[in-house]
């Protein structure tokens, strides 16, 4: 019984829908990381003999399934605190969803439109190298949003070695060509392509057997969780209550080398908590502690606003600088989350709904290279929340002589969605990227602290008000992947589509080709 044109299509859409539906599950908080591989075999089948136009249109599909649903936690922000009713919120995340789709939906146009055929170099040379263009298209124009990039589903996997190397994306490329391996292995009927899938894993696991960096003596660290409900944070009576948590669990805890508070944990301008920010200055050099804390700082010369961490108690490794207003031992975040912290055409988007009118919405971003914080002597290089999903502007930070890598946050936002498993699943990758420990204090969660290579040393439940302790040695020296960032794999892209456009033109049956 043959199915109708219109029915096939929508057989065709659905069964996209599903495929990039299937790769949620191989993120956080899910952690099925082989999923990648069936989820981007179906996206092949459905390219395999594919117009441009149908190409586009599967490729759409798939990325929609992927990115709605994957993405679908952004909705508690909107609907509990930005006055949105759930259906216009839908409505609202579809058309995120559906320009974020462009991009694949533009790789696979591409690819069904030049690199036709049955050459074996459309799928293991073609095919990966336009989806990871698709991917930084997609995490640079219009400020960029590089979320649920599939090379995040490896860090518990056997790929990960290729991140102190090639970045995030380099693991991206080892799955894009395991799958294409897999699909030839089908489309061939050879064992022969298994080999390329078996070289990827034992290059990734010696890849993991380098000692990329050296370790110094371990530190006390105490990263602090307060778990101020969102709505109670930007309250000007609350202030006084959520200082007093951060005081009441850090002091408990001043035996640490170092104590660490997430985004914004004093609610308040850096200039109205003078007193106050000196008193405790003092009292973490009594207890010869370091602290590093969030706080909102404004410059009144400029007016503008700014998104901040602090580094005050004991800094040089001495203990002879003290804070001072507008001291130089801070950083400014730089990327800032679009409609969060800045409003883009705030004139006429912010009389039409709260979420555009939301509490402090109005940043100014930092300088894109600032110096590392400085906290009992040791380098922190900071990123603020969501500006850590960016890998290069978080390695242009990290210099060799880098102990950590330090991420606050605010994930409340986001209540008990999906978000923040995602979000922290990113940060560990910077870990493993930069060959640094990495410390993430969040008021709600999840606060971990992690070794070089990603992995959770230490972890507090979310939305408990907790102190996570620690002991975590720093690192020094260079990944190659902090040295020559993605360069390298631009390179390799750049040749994997001159060689798919020079072996175009001898394409063979698979039959007649290895």
């Amino acid at each position: 019984m043959k199915t109708s044109p219109v029915t096939s299509k929508i057989l065709l859409s659905i069964s996209a829908l599903a495929a990039g539906a299937c790769a949620v599950f191989a993120f956080s908080p899910f952690n099925y990381w082989p999923l990648v591989l069936p989820s981007l075999l179906g996206l092949y089948a459905l390219l395999d003999k594919a117009t441009p136009s149908q190409a586009a249109w599967r490729g759409f599909g798939y990325a929609m399934g992927l990115f709605l649903p994957g993405l679908w936690w952004i909705h508690v922000s909107m609907t509990e605190f930005g006055g949105i009713i759930l259906p216009v919120a839908f409505v609202l995340l579809a058309l995120l969803s559906a320009y974020l789709a462009l991009y694949p939906a533009l790789a696979c146009w591409v690819f069904a439109r030049f690199f036709g055929g049955r050459h074996w170099s459309r799928w293991l040379l073609a095919f990966p190298a336009l989806w990871l263009v698709a991917d930084w298209l997609r995490g640079w124009v219009m400020t960029g949003f590089p979320w649920l990039w599939f090379g995040y589903t490896q860090i518990d996997g056997p790929l990960k070695g290729f991140a102190p190397v090639l970045g995030v994306q380099g693991i991206t490329l080892a799955l894009l060509l395991a799958s294409s391996a897999l699909w030839m292995v089908w489309k061939s009927r050879s064992p022969f392509w298994l080999l390329l899938p078996a070289a990827l894993v034992a290059g990734g696991h010696s890849m993991m057997q380098i000692d990329w960096v050296t370790r110094g003596e371990p530190v006390k660290v105490a990263l602090v969780q307060g778990n101020i409900a969102q709505s109670l944070k930007w309250d000007p009576e609350a202030l006084a209550p959520t200082v007093r948590t951060y005081q009441d669990l850090s002091r408990e805890n001043q035996d640490a080398d170092i104590i660490v508070w997430p985004e914004s944990a004093i609610p308040a301008l850096e200039q109205q908590m003078g007193p106050y920010l000196e008193n405790l200055d003092k009292a973490m050099k009594v207890n010869e502690t370091g602290l590093l804390a969030g706080i909102i700082h404004y410059d009144q010369e400029q007016q503008r606003f700014y998104n901040t961490v602090l580094g005050m108690g004991v800094q040089d490794a001495d203990g002879k600088e003290s804070y001072f207003y507008n001291h130089p031992n801070r950083y400014n975040k730089y990327h800032l989350l679009p409609i969060g912290e800045f409003v883009p055409f705030e004139d006429l988007l912010r009389p039409i709904a709260p979420f555009f009118n939301l509490p402090m919405s109005s940043f100014s971003p930092g300088d894109a290279i600032q110096p590392n914080l400085i906290a009992k002597g040791l380098k922190f290089a900071a990123a603020i929340c969501y500006e850590i999903i960016f890998p290069e502007e978080v390695r242009r930070n990290v210099t060799p002589e880098t102990d950590f890598l330090l991420t606050v946050s605010n994930d409340a936002w986001f209540g008990t969605s999906i978000g923040p498993w995602q979000h922290m699943q990113i940060a560990r990758m910077r870990a493993l990227e930069l060959a640094r420990p990495l410390l993430r204090a969040t008021n709600t969660g999840i606060t971990v602290v992690t070794e070089i290579d990603g992995s959770i040393i230490g972890q507090i439940p979310q939305f408990e008000a907790a102190v996570l302790r620690s002991e975590v040695r720093p690192a020094h020296g260079e990944t190659p992947y902090l040295r020559f960032g993605n360069w390298p794999l631009y390179g390799l892209t750049a040749l994997l589509l001159v060689l798919a456009l020079a072996l175009r033109p001898k394409a063979h049956p698979w039959a007649g080709e290895r």
